[in-house]
């Protein structure tokens, strides 16, 4: 079943159920993905509803940040809700050794052994980790590697 299809079918059980802060953020990510394929006039993947959710939680994760800065809990809570309900549609993460295991495979592959090399290094990772690892954490990792 796809993602979409997954999310159409949540949203329904969430409105039988009366879950209304779970059908807000299902209600949400759907505009969201519709919203993309209007805007690239194509019909999304897995992948590219993987980025929209990736996209969405990095949006809450941030205001996260800004409500507990600004002393707003009850707000910082709503958003957190929000996040783990768009959590269940992300790939399960990849493990530390796994991702160890590819930075080193990145590394052998396309030759790097400086930090000059870091691009061709992330070009290589980006698609095989995609939604499955924090790409910042990565990045660290690799110029710790080449350092």
């Amino acid at each position: 079943m796809s993602l979409k299809t997954r999310l159409n079918e949540d949203m329904k059980e969430a409105l039988r159920a009366k879950e209304s802060a779970r059908l807000g953020a299902l209600r949400l990510l759907l505009a969201a993905v519709r919203q993309k394929e209007i805007d690239e006039r194509v019909e999304l993947d897995d992948a590219g509803f993987i980025a929209v959710v990736e996209k969405l939680i990095k949006q809450r994760k941030d205001s996260v940040a800004q409500y507990q800065a600004a002393a707003r809990q009850d707000l910082a809570d709503k958003e957190q809700a929000e996040i783990a309900v768009l959590t269940a549609y992300m790939p399960q993460p990849f493990s530390d050794a796994e991702i160890a295991a590819l930075i080193q495979a990145a590394l052998a592959d396309t030759g790097a052994a400086s930090a000059k090399d870091m691009g061709k290094v992330m070009a290589w990772l980006k698609p095989r980790l995609a939604g499955r690892a924090d790409m910042g954490a990565v990045s660290a990792r690799i110029k710790s590697a080449l350092a």
